[in-house]
C-alpha cells in the first residue's frame, strides 16, 4: 500500500484501478478555484472539470497537435514499454488530462515520470525555456468497483463530447476511445458518476 503527504495524506490500496487528472500551469486561476460557497469534494471536481473544458483563454497547449500527440505517445509508452500501470482509458483535453489505470509501481513515480518528461518535451516542442508547465496539484481517485470503473471509463472518453468538440468519444482522436464505435453518454456521464470524489495532492513537476 502506497501512502505519500501532500495537501492530504493519499493511501493507494493495490489492486484497484486510480482516477487521475491533472491541468496545464495557470489553467485554473486561484481566484476562481475553489468555487465559493460549500461544495463537496466531489462537486468542487465537478466544477474543476466544466471550467477546464469551457475554457477559452489561458494555456491550451495541449490542443496543439505535436503535443498531443506526445501526450498520448507518452501515456502508452508508460503502460505498455515500462508497463508503469495497466491502462483502462485516458483523454488529452486542451488543458488537462484524465487517465483511469491499475498502478504497477508507486503512483507518486509515474506520476513523477510522466509529468516531468512531457513537461521537458512540451517546453521544448514550445519553444518555451524554464517556464513551469503543469500544475503541482494533481487529483485522485481511488475506484471502488467495477461498475464504478467502468463508469469512469466512459466519463473520461464522453469528455470530449461533453465538452463539445465532437458528436461522439471515437471521433476525437486523443483520447483511448479513438477510433472504436462506442455508446455517446453526453452529459449524462457526468450525473453518472456523481459520486466521484477525487482528492487534490501535489506531486512533484
Amino acid at each position: 500500500m502506497d501512502s505519500h503527504q501532500r495537501r492530504l495524506p493519499h493511501v493507494y490500496p493495490e489492486g484497484k484501478d486510480l482516477f487521475i487528472t491533472w491541468h496545464l500551469h495557470g489553467s485554473l486561476p486561484h481566484n476562481l478555484y475553489p468555487p465559493s460557497g460549500k461544495l463537496n469534494t466531489g462537486q468542487a471536481f465537478a466544477w474543476m472539470d466544466r471550467y477546464l473544458d469551457s475554457a477559452r483563454g489561458g494555456p491550451l497547449y495541449l490542443k496543439q497537435d505535436p503535443v498531443a500527440r506526445l501526450m498520448v505517445g507518452s501515456v502508452r509508452h508508460y503502460a505498455e514499454q515500462l508497463r508503469y500501470y495497466e491502462l483502462h482509458a485516458f483523454v488529452v483535453m486542451a488543458n488537462h488530462v484524465h487517465l483511469l489505470v491499475l498502478p504497477r509501481v508507486r503512483p507518486s513515480r509515474f506520476l513523477q515520470t510522466v509529468k516531468g518528461y512531457t513537461a521537458r518535451e512540451a517546453n521544448r516542442l514550445l519553444g518555451r525555456t524554464g517556464q513551469p508547465f503543469w500544475q503541482a496539484e494533481s487529483y485522485d481517485h481511488c475506484v471502488r468497483d467495477d461498475r464504478e470503473s467502468d463508469c469512469i471509463k466512459a466519463y473520461i472518453e464522453n469528455n470530449p463530447v461533453r465538452a463539445g468538440l465532437v458528436a461522439n468519444p471515437e471521433d476525437y482522436p486523443w483520447s483511448s476511445a479513438a477510433g472504436k464505435a462506442e455508446m455517446t453518454l453526453g452529459s449524462a456521464g457526468l450525473t453518472a458518476c456523481a459520486t466521484i470524489t477525487p482528492r487534490p495532492g501535489r506531486d512533484p513537476q
